[in-house]
């Protein structure tokens, strides 16, 4: 089966040219103009990916991404941004909402597909590891959760990956640069500050105290440290 791709878009002209695209890559798309109803239709139509215009009419694409987070249908589904507004303080702002990707219009129909089937890998596994416990958490690759003292975390994809890949290599510190090649690979178009947003909200989500992380740790003038 194809994967569904949701195209949440008012600009009609740009929603088709998206729609013509995915589909001729291979995908099923389908296009919402935003407004009221956005949520519910997605919540039905269940996408395994969301691409998300932030200037929509009546709730923007900002508001409209925390709903999703907060949905039970949707909170893990990947979101990836699309914009003219191209101000570091709004990518920050998108991915601190919840947001995994981030592009900024007019972008190339080949970037969009690449970037597209880089974060639906990043959601697929080829096997089925077992469920292992490290320190307080319980990792399920397999389900895709991680449980912190037998309670389950709410991640997004991105997450959830960046989360994974510390637990399975607990004790090593690891570079900005080495995190975006590890997670992000060769399809990579996000910078080294994406890393430190996505850590910030990994602590918020896994540290009693955020501020002074005790298993999320910062190796100074280098990356970052898992610590069981």
């Amino acid at each position: 089966m194809p994967k569904r791709i949701a195209i949440v878009e008012d600009e009609a002209e740009l929603a088709s040219l998206i729609e013509y695209n995915l589909t001729h890559g291979g995908f099923h798309a389908q296009i919402w103009r935003g407004g009221e109803g956005v949520l519910k239709g997605l919540e039905q139509w269940k996408p395994d990916l969301i691409l998300l215009d932030v200037m929509l009419p009546e709730v923007d694409g900002f508001e409209l991404c925390r709903q999703i987070r907060r949905s039970s249908l949707l909170g893990r589904t990947p979101v990836l941004f699309l914009t003219a507004r191209a101000d570091e303080v709004d990518r920050v702002l998108g991915l601190e909402i919840g947001g995994d990707d981030y592009m900024t219009k007019p972008f190339s129909p080949r970037e969009l597909l690449a970037r597209v089937k880089a974060h639906l890998r990043r959601g697929e596994r080829d096997a089925e590891p077992e469920a292992q416990s490290i320190g307080p958490f319980r990792l399920d690759p397999t389900g895709r959760r991680v449980f912190l003292k037998d309670k389950e975390l709410e991640l997004t994809s991105t997450e959830f990956n960046l989360l994974e890949f510390f637990l399975t290599h607990p004790g090593h510190a690891y570079s900005r640069e080495q995190l975006l090649e590890a997670l992000w690979g060769e399809q990579r178009y996000v910078t080294p500050r994406t890393v430190d947003v996505h850590v910030r909200r990994l602590r918020e989500r896994i540290e009693e105290q955020p501020e002074e992380p005790r298993h999320l740790v910062t190796v100074r003038g280098f990356g970052y440290r898992f610590e069981e």
